[in-house]
């Protein structure tokens, strides 16, 4: 029993010791700085891009379209994406061909060009209220609102909260229910294990986003380098991490039976393959909201606004115009 507990007391002693060094010296040399914001603004706000002075923050958003479009349709994005992530739907959606729609697209407190909040403190109430007070200085008293994967479940709580100026819901592979065994991402994985998420905060390297980035594309040949270059470098803009991070270790609390209050008309698109929210979330939103529409693609994965955004478009032109 004496052997046994020396033995113990050796691994812990050296053992972690060890495994300290290891990772002293990985950090010290796979160690990625943040980048200044200033220098990916430069880059990634293009001329459509605004930025507006909200609760402490400048928080970047494009108002794209038709300037006489009084009821907008507004996007949100996803955990570690951006506003960039619906570029592709926003062109269509501005076309003549889709109802010559005004888009209005944010980066989210925590990512993109907006960054972190000065408390680094996130929830559904805080998002509803970043939304709400750039519409009012938008002066748009009503909106469409869509989202995918978290972006999603903002959406949603947002109409849940203000329901008034809600005229249309638009899910698309939207949070809101309990996990059922997704296979996930490699990065999302990471970042919810306890301690080890905290290297995430030094060393984040591409290949590990491109692993993500993978994870949530059912077409890998559809995944471009700049793609995964915007997600890494918007990934390391100063205190973006560090935000992130706060987000996977204290997780938003969901109270799905508020679902079932929704009574906005809802458009909900779902990838089939997708592996991240399966796609029985898909079912579920459809039966508990009443006056909703399913919409399911075929061989797409998390994130069709990205997958397929000519289908997303046809598919949120259709339930507009109706």
């Amino acid at each position: 029993m004496s052997n046994f507990k020396q033995n113990i007391k050796f691994i812990l002693k050296y053992g972690l010791g060890s495994l300290l060094v290891v990772i002293i010296v990985a950090v010290s040399v796979f160690a990625q700085k943040d980048i200044p914001k200033e220098m990916l603004i430069k880059k990634y706000a293009t001329g459509n891009s605004k930025f507006m002075p909200i609760m402490g923050m400048n928080v970047h958003y494009r108002d794209e379209g038709n300037p006489n479009d009084s009821i907008p349709v507004v996007l949100i994005h996803g955990t570690s994406s951006s506003l960039h992530t619906w570029e592709k739907v926003t062109v269509l959606l501005n076309n003549a061909k889709y109802g010559n729609n005004r888009v209005i697209s944010l980066d989210m407190p925590a990512f993109g060009l907006t960054g972190p909040n000065l408390e680094n403190s996130y929830g559904y109430d805080n998002y509803t209220q970043v939304i709400d007070s750039l519409l009012i200085k938008l002066n748009v008293r009503k909106c469409m609102i869509g989202g995918n994967s978290l972006g999603g479940g903002i959406a949603w709580h947002y109409a849940v909260a203000l329901p008034q100026k809600v005229s249309k819901l638009i899910l698309i592979d939207a949070s809101g229910y309990p996990k059922k065994n997704e296979k996930g991402s490699l990065g999302f994985k990471i970042a919810q294990m306890p301690l080890i998420n905290n290297l995430l905060l030094f060393i984040t390297p591409k290949s590990l986003v491109r692993k993500s980035i993978e994870g949530v594309y059912y077409d890998q040949s559809l995944i471009e380098e700049s793609t995964v270059t915007r997600y890494h470098e918007l990934l390391l803009c100063e205190g973006n991490r560090k935000a992130a991070l706060s987000l996977f270790k204290h997780p938003f609390t969901q109270n799905t039976e508020l679902i079932k209050t929704i009574e906005t008309p809802t458009l909900i698109i779902w990838g089939r393959e997708d592996g991240l929210i399966n796609v029985e979330n898909a079912y579920q939103f459809n039966k508990d909201i009443k006056n909703s529409k399913l919409v399911i693609f075929d061989k797409v994965g998390h994130v069709p606004n990205e997958e397929a955004p000519q289908k997303v478009a046809e598919a949120i032109y259709s339930f507009l115009k109706n």
